[in-house]
């Protein structure tokens, strides 16, 4: 016979969770709907994130061209030294044929041993060792063996250091490589924040740094000042010259230029080599910490770090390479924090 039982009902507690379950639902379902979307940054939001993506990509940047212009140090330094080998393989392949010919003729007259021959020909270090073999050897014989000596252990030397320059210069590839990537992320992520921009944001934040530079470029020119003269007022003139052309990571001149690219070709046109990035060329001169002492032409650094430079312009304005975006321009030495002037 069949057995006839009633359904089991739910417990009141069970029923319970589900309702609270399911009010929950509905209620997060009604925030969604009715929540505000994501407010877009404002103009200057993004403008100060930018800028401060682009002080790090210049901070990037100067330790690119450090890296930069070690390995070009460094290939031309492996190249002198493996020039110098190749020459010192030679010298020491004639000292050999000289040692060689001397045993051959003196061999052939029975004046010496040919096993004496073979260790002038093959191992002047060991010949030498063999204090009972040094009665047989005359003095052009011994000053022939202490040559080959000599250009052996210079050679050795000079292999070993080219060996050590290679691996550094490996290192330097693989950290040239590494800050490249940094800076084109920086600027990558940069570029982003200016797409979320609208057409009008963009010209007004143009318009506003036009306004600036032109009003710097008034005061720079128009008040008094220390004139610049000789070497740095050539240089000064040569980065005059550049007003408006680019500013490009890595580069220096003569069509674009980064801040140290810029002060560095200025001062080569005035006949003066200062050495490639911003901190090196903290070092290149007599430093001046007053900004009332400054003249023009002199170089301005900029920034804890140094990682900034420009030539002063005069009435407290600087001529320099602002960052990606910005042209060779005047600015306010006010609108970075001063560390000090170099005069070359």
């Amino acid at each position: 016979m069949a057995s006839h039982r009633r359904p089991k009902q739910p417990s009141r507690t069970r029923v319970t969770v589900l309702t609270t379950a399911a009010a929950a639902a509905v209620a997060l379902s009604a925030n969604a709907a009715n929540a505000a979307p994501s407010e877009k940054p404002s103009k200057d939001e993004v403008k100060s994130k930018v800028d401060k993506l682009y002080e790090e990509a210049e901070k990037a940047t100067e330790k690119l061209n450090g890296a930069k212009e070690k390995q070009e140090k460094l290939q031309k330094q492996i190249s002198s030294l493996q020039d110098n080998v190749a020459r010192g393989q030679e010298e020491l392949n004639e000292l050999r044929d000289g040692l060689g010919s001397m045993a051959s003729a003196q061999y052939r007259t029975g004046g010496i041993d040919p096993s004496v021959a073979l260790f002038l020909s093959s191992d002047p270090d060991d010949y030498l060792d063999k204090a009972s073999a040094m009665d047989q050897l005359s003095a052009q014989q011994v000053e022939a063996l202490k040559k080959v000596q000599e250009k052996q252990r210079s050679l050795a030397q000079q292999r070993s250091e080219a060996s050590e320059k290679l691996k550094d210069l490996a290192d330097t590839r693989a950290e040239l490589a590494k800050k490249k990537k940094e800076v084109q992320g920086k600027l990558g992520e940069a570029q982003k924040l200016l797409n979320t921009l609208t057409a009008k944001e963009k010209a007004a934040l143009d318009a506003e740094q036009d306004r600036a530079s032109r009003a710097s470029e008034r005061s720079a020119l128009g008040g008094s000042s220390t004139p610049a003269s000789g070497r740095a007022g050539a240089a000064f003139s040569a980065a005059q010259s550049k007003i408006g052309s680019p500013y490009v990571y890595g580069a220096s001149g003569p069509s674009s230029f980064d801040c140290s690219g810029l002060t560095s070709w200025a001062y080569a046109q005035a006949g003066v080599s200062i050495p490639r990035t911003s901190q090196a060329q903290a070092n290149a001169g007599t430093r001046i910490y007053s900004q009332s002492d400054l003249q023009v032409g002199d170089l301005v650094i900029f920034y804890g770090d140094m990682h900034h430079v420009g030539l002063y312009a005069g009435n407290g304005q600087v001529l320099h390479a602002p960052r990606t975006g910005t042209v060779v321009r005047y600015e306010s030495i006010g609108n970075m924090p001063f560390q000090f002037g170099v005069r070359i």
